[in-house]
């Protein structure tokens, strides 16, 4: 298979993981092309460290995936042991239950939505695996996200107590409304468990400069169909955005999120003419450049020429996504408070008003660390800054001693 990157020089235990983790890339995806069942059943799945595989796929996101495809690959069960084989049969199928009841649980919602004229929109979660892979099991998520307009957020808490829902945390009304002007999501325990529903009146905190409206996501909307319900879901090129922009937050340290980009680009009908306007006024056309770099060089995905387009338009994409693309490989985590963290999204911005406009709110914005830290009536929130700063300079002051 074709490696990431040039490599340097490793131990053979460095290049025994990179193969679990080349094939787990060859697995990834949704979809199973002549020419990848070829790459990996030309494969020599003896040398293979099972369990290291089973690790890097459920560290990953991409178990599920990864069994069901490994699974369909005729001529490979012989050279897969009993007890892996066992496992990934118990991951796909432990998997495919948990994603239909959310699926039922997400129809049951969306309906009471509905019935109050609540404007709700579902995304990641079952619908992305229904659209992209086609199969609820295969595509492993933890809760339900539902965009809603800021406006409307009271009304839709109100209307997921009816059912059952309430608050993960217990803010106060002040507190709350401090985060509704400052933060993203608010999550929702159940009687089936914690964190089951996100209600989310932005994509990504206030700090990272990319306003996207939600109630233009909600306007652009279409429907489809999840577990035989029909349902709200974003429209092709603004799930494309979506996705880029979720995982740059995470810098792209998880398979599952490249393999969701993959998806799109290989599977859906996308205006590439609407991604790029959208994401030149967003500012964030590197971003999607480098999400598609990724997807290209770590999963070996065919991109179209627009995609490769954006890719060759700036010079910057390709150092950055070799950079990501090592680390990926190597399992390196990101401290998502540290400095480290904030410099690497900064590089990722190519418009200088929205680097500026970044920092500027990175230090201004108060968020729950600043709440938590110092307990404030209303009219002192403004204070919050000034922790916020004192926070940020002992921060920086830990990282560089």
């Amino acid at each position: 298979m074709t490696k990431l990157l040039p490599s340097s020089p490793v131990s053979s235990a460095s290049l025994q993981r990179e193969d679990e983790f080349g094939l787990l890339c060859a697995l990834t995806g949704s979809d199973l092309t002549p020419q990848r069942i070829e790459r990996v059943a030309n494969w020599n799945l003896s040398t293979l460290d099972w369990n290291e595989f089973l690790r890097l796929a459920e560290r990953h996101g991409v178990l599920p995936l990864a069994a069901r495809n490994l699974t369909e690959l005729w001529g490979l069960s012989s050279e897969i042991p009993p007890e892996i084989k066992a496992s990934l049969r118990s991951a796909y199928d432990v998997n495919l239950r948990r994603s239909l009841w959310f699926a039922a649980e997400l129809a049951r919602i969306t309906a009471h939505f509905e019935s109050k004229q609540l404007r709700a929109l579902p995304y990641k979660g079952p619908v992305l695996a229904q659209s992209l892979y086609g199969d609820l099991g295969s595509r492993s998520f933890s809760d339900l996200d539902f965009l809603i307009s800021p406006a409307d957020f009271e009304r839709a808490k109100q209307a997921l107590a009816e059912i059952g829902y309430r608050p993960a945390t217990d803010l106060r009304p002040a507190v709350e409304r401090l985060w509704l002007r400052t933060g993203y999501e608010c999550s929702f325990d159940g009687a089936a468990g914690n964190n089951l529903v996100e209600l989310q009146w932005a994509l990504l905190p206030r700090f990272y400069g990319v306003d996207l409206s939600v109630d233009d996501l909600i306007a652009r909307a279409g429907r489809t169909v999840v577990g035989g319900c029909e349902v709200p879901c974003l429209s092709a090129e603004d799930s494309l955005l979506v996705l880029c922009l979720h995982a740059a937050k995470h810098l792209w340290g998880r398979l599952i999120w490249l393999s969701d980009i993959a998806g799109m680009l290989q599977t859906q009908p996308i205006s590439y003419a609407l991604v790029a306007s959208r994401a030149r006024a967003l500012g964030i056309t590197r971003i999607l450049g480098v999400s598609f770099w990724l997807a290209k060089n770590v999963l070996q995905v065919e991109l179209p020429n627009p995609a490769e387009d954006m890719i060759a338009a700036d010079r910057r994409i390709e150092a950055l996504g070799g950079e990501f693309a090592q680390r990926l490989r190597g399992g390196a985590a990101y401290d998502f408070e540290s400095t480290e963290y904030f410099r690497r999204i900064l590089k990722l911005r190519e418009r200088r008003r929205d680097r500026w406009r970044y920092l500027w709110r990175l230090i201004w914005t108060p968020g729950a660390g600043e709440v938590a830290a110092v307990r404030l009536p209303e009219a002192l929130f403004p204070l919050y800054r000034i922790v916020r700063i004192g926070r940020l300079m002992r921060r920086l002051l830990r990282s560089h001693p």
